[in-house]
């Protein structure tokens, strides 16, 4: 026997065991009898009755007929309501053909009764349906204003799941929610199973017994008897005792969120447009997740962003940095304390002014410059150096790092982090105005030292270098061994008068002050060139000119500097030395094919490196406003950038 064979016939002993069914039969009996009232042996009263009112075209048991067939459709719908019009069909026919005087009569009669009993069966059932729909849509509105009060998960769940009982009439209601990160499902609400049931289903992975399939294809399936199905892989449904059951998807979008089941713990045919009642309800119930999801989600982004936006304000109001936001027309909007103790201003005063209100004209022009830049998207180097004028009317010179302020892409304002850098500033400008004097002070002082050395000690040396000439060219009697040591000795003595000389030189190069930098540079070359045997050639490009006796002192000495360095530490053979004059500045380069060395990271790390050469080079440059740059490698040579404003 096949399965619709069993199915149709356990449909068939369903309907023999309902009362109705038999009331039917009785009712078709008694119709039947008293049509074939002849050929009865003996008529009843029921057949007498009618012979006496003259009742003998027997159209009134035919018409009879339509309440079974329109019975038959109440209880069974269209297809019951056609098996008994069959029926029917077959009582009257014989009697229409073989007995009626009036066979014409007889069947036109028998198809009217046939073709109204089912046109009317079929109307009250289009008149069912149509209930049945009208019952659907009022659940399925119930539902939804349930669902829609509310964006709490578990107060939708447990709703709908009261509704879903009232409106379906179950025992069992099962909400499994699918749990994307553990790729499972989890019981989420239900109602008429016990806890030890809960305990053992409350978690199923997906494709796991019949939710966790249902969860996996998205299709619904009906269950005839869940206790005997052999996709179930979960004793507790057996011995919780659920039978019958109709499990659908719930879905948002497309997308399965969980299933929705409903059981019956007695056997239970569940027909097609419940199904579709449930399934329209799952769909229902998906949204409604899905939406009560992204309102948590958004519920906890927006707490997130609250304590964000906490954590900030906090940070805002007690950085040490000094903070303020301003408009795109300048207006403050928001400043911490520390603006205020950087200005003078309470915070309430600054919310409610400009920042034209303590800049002056020049940064006035320099905020106006970084904020056209910032807004054409060019690079800014920051932080920059800006200054304001406090309450008192007092100068500060800060840090600024200035960044613009955009809502959905749109620039609203500018946000300004500032640090008072006034006293390092001043603290700077005297270390460098000491530095300068110290170095003048130097510089005056080897010029003196370079001039007593020419002035007095080299013409002494020249004036003991003649005496001892004329005593070994004028004295007679000497020997020829004091003679010889005479002129050792003036030999000596112009050795140490050429040192002298030289040191005279290196202390002060009278080229330097006499002719410029450039023949004070060539000079210093072709001496280093002489003691060293490395070959230094000078090259200038652009008009040569001259500059303040401080610019020419400073550049000459870093210059000096860095031929020694090849002297002393390059290995080179060769170096050049450039000097280019432009327009607003001059470039001295000195380069050398040496061993090089490697650069730290930092300037600062020069003097912990011992090359305390280089970092007073970079001292030096300070001093005129100028910059150093370095450039070295291992086996490439070294070259040294010096850059002055002109």
């Amino acid at each position: 026997m096949t399965v619709v064979q069993r199915l149709s016939f356990r449909g068939w002993v369903r309907v023999v065991f309902r009362p109705g069914f038999w009331l039917l039969v009785a009712l078709l009996v008694l119709i039947t009898i008293p049509h074939y009232r002849e050929v009865v042996a003996q008529p009843s009263l029921f057949t007498d009755i009618l012979a006496n009112i003259g009742l003998n075209r027997h159209a009134f048991e035919r018409i009879a007929y339509l309440v079974p067939i329109i019975w038959a459709g109440f209880l069974f719908g269209w297809r019951g309501a056609v098996a008994v019009s069959i029926i029917a069909l077959a009582c009257m026919l014989p009697r229409a053909i073989f007995i009626s005087p009036s066979p014409k009569d007889a069947l036109f009669e028998t198809s009217a009764v046939f073709i109204v009993g089912n046109l009317v069966a079929f109307g009250f059932e289009s008149l069912r349906r149509e209930r049945e729909h009208r019952v659907r849509l009022a659940a399925l509105n119930h539902i939804s204003s349930v669902i829609s009060q509310s964006l709490e998960l578990e107060q939708i769940l447990n709703s709908s799941i009261d509704s879903i009982i009232d409106v379906m009439d179950v025992d069992v209601v099962l909400i499994f929610l699918i749990d994307e990160e553990a790729g499972e499902l989890a019981l989420h609400a239900h109602r008429g199973v016990s806890d030890s049931f809960v305990q053992s289903v409350g978690s199923l992975k997906l494709g796991e017994g019949l939710n966790g399939m249902v969860a996996q294809t998205g299709e619904p399936a009906f269950i005839k008897d869940a206790s005997k199905d052999p996709r179930l892989t979960k004793m507790a449904v057996k011995e919780e005792g659920i039978r019958s059951q109709i499990i659908v998807p719930l879905k948002s979008k497309g997308k399965v969120m969980g299933t929705l089941s409903v059981a019956m713990r007695r056997y239970r045919q569940f027909r097609p447009d419940e199904g579709e009642l449930l399934a329209a309800i799952g769909n229902q119930i998906g949204v409604a997740v899905e939406n009560a999801r992204l309102y948590g989600q958004e519920h906890k982004v927006a707490e997130q962003l609250r304590a964000s936006e906490e954590r900030y304000r906090e940070l805002f109001q007690n950085a040490h940095d000094a903070i303020w936001v301003h408009d795109m027309d300048g207006d403050i909007v928001s400043a911490n304390a520390a603006a205020a103790r950087l200005t003078g201003y309470e915070v309430e005063e600054l919310c409610c002014m400009n920042v034209k209100s303590f800049l002056s004209g020049e940064s006035l022009n320099l905020a106006k410059e970084i904020r056209a830049k910032l807004l054409q998207g060019e690079l800014v180097v920051q932080p920059y150096e800006q200054k304001l004028i406090t309450k008192e009317g007092a100068e500060a010179i800060l840090k600024l790092t200035t960044n613009v302020v955009e809502v959905n892409g749109k620039p609203v304002g500018f946000q300004h982090i500032a640090r008072d850098v006034t006293q390092e500033k001043r603290m700077q400008e005297s270390l460098r105005f000491y530095l300068g004097q110290i170095t003048i002070a130097q510089e005056e002082e080897r010029k003196r030292i370079a001039r007593e050395l020419h002035d007095e000690t080299i013409q002494s040396l020249v004036v003991l270098a003649r005496q001892l000439d004329d005593i070994a060219s004028s004295s007679k009697g000497l020997s020829e061994y004091k003679r010889i040591l005479l002129e050792m000795l003036r030999e000596q003595v112009n050795s140490v008068m050429a040192d002298v000389r030289r040191l005279s030189q290196d202390l002060r190069p009278s080229a330097l002050d006499r002719l410029g930098l450039v023949p004070a540079l060539e000079w210093l070359a072709s001496d280093i060139q002489k003691r060293s045997g490395i070959d230094i050639k000078v090259e200038t490009h652009g008009i040569s000119r001259r500059f303040s006796p401080e610019v020419e002192l400073v550049l000459f000495r870093i210059a000096q500097e860095a031929l020694r360095n090849v002297w002393r530490h390059s290995q080179a053979t060769g170096a050049e030395v450039t000097v280019e004059f432009g327009e607003r500045k001059i470039r001295i380069t000195v380069n050398d094919n040496g061993k090089g060395f490697d650069l730290p990271d930092a300037t600062g790390d020069l003097v912990k490196q011992g090359r305390l050469g280089l970092a007073g080079m970079q001292e030096r440059i300070q001093l005129v406003g100028g910059s150093l740059r370095i450039e070295s490698k291992p086996g490439k040579g070294t070259t040294v950038v010096i850059e002055a404003p002109a």
